[in-house]
């Protein structure tokens, strides 16, 4: 299923970096090159670095956001050589790999890729489940980006091999379903002041982070809805009650 698999690039620079991107997909059989808002593209620089890929470039996405980029996955996986203070689950390669590939018999998955000077923002990495690092010379662990992209595609390659049969995870609901949950988690705890305008905190992010690292599968989050739309109609019909 790696047709399944989806390389992000966020804000690339280097147009030759994309180039050898696609070079890098097409050499482990994966298809699936999606551009956030790239400096320049197309570029003849990136059409002669990708050598014999240049069909992966073709038929390459290009999008003004992350958002756009990862609605329709249910797993995306943020890469960072730095650790971060957002708690999402640290898996090495190998084991990030694994997980990739036994979630794309089920659905789209989506591997971030941020820019070559400061790579992945905070705010691209809270969109995360997964934050996926390689394991390199901890005193220069910094790879070029599609040196990184060549390991994490061999690897999710390699998985594929050795991974043959096995039964798929339960499905997860896809990012633009989280957001319409976040949408409406917002709204009822608005309504019960759990969130106060003049006090909110970072509540509603911290919030973001647990359910993207808990995973809650498609029924558990038809469970979660069920029980927020309960407490609007709760409160809806007090409301009615007090005129």
């Amino acid at each position: 299923m790696l047709s399944n698999v989806r390389i992000v690039l966020v804000e690339t620079f280097h147009p030759g970096n994309i180039g050898a991107a696609a070079r890098a997909l097409k050499n482990m059989g994966l298809s699936q090159l999606w551009l956030v808002n790239p400096r320049e593209f197309p570029c003849e620089e990136a059409e002669s670095r990708a050598a014999g890929a240049k069909d992966i470039l073709e038929h390459a996405r290009v999008v003004s956001t992350v958002e756009e980029a990862i609605a329709d996955c249910q797993l995306v996986v943020g890469t960072s050589a730095r650790e971060r203070s957002y708690d999402l689950p640290l898996q090495d390669l190998e084991i990030a790999a694994k997980q990739i590939h036994t979630e794309s018999n089920s659905g789209e998955i989506a591997i971030l890729f941020g820019r070559e000077t400061m790579g992945l923002n905070n705010k691209e990495m809270l969109l995360c489940n997964r934050h996926l690092f390689i394991d390199a010379n901890p005193d220069y662990p910094v790879l070029n980006v599609s040196q990184a992209i060549q390991l994490v595609c061999y690897e999710i390659r390699r998985a594929s091999r050795l991974q043959v049969g096995e039964i798929p995870e339960a499905p997860y609901p896809r990012q633009q379903e989280m957001v319409l949950f976040y949408e409406h988690l917002e709204r009822v705890l608005r309504r019960v002041r759990f969130i106060i305008p003049q006090h909110e905190g970072r509540v509603l992010d911290k919030l973001r982070r647990y359910f993207n690292r808990t995973r809650p599968e498609k029924a558990e989050m038809g469970m979660l809805r069920g029980v927020l739309n309960s407490i609007e109609e709760t409160l809806d019909s007090e409301g009615k009650g007090e005129k």
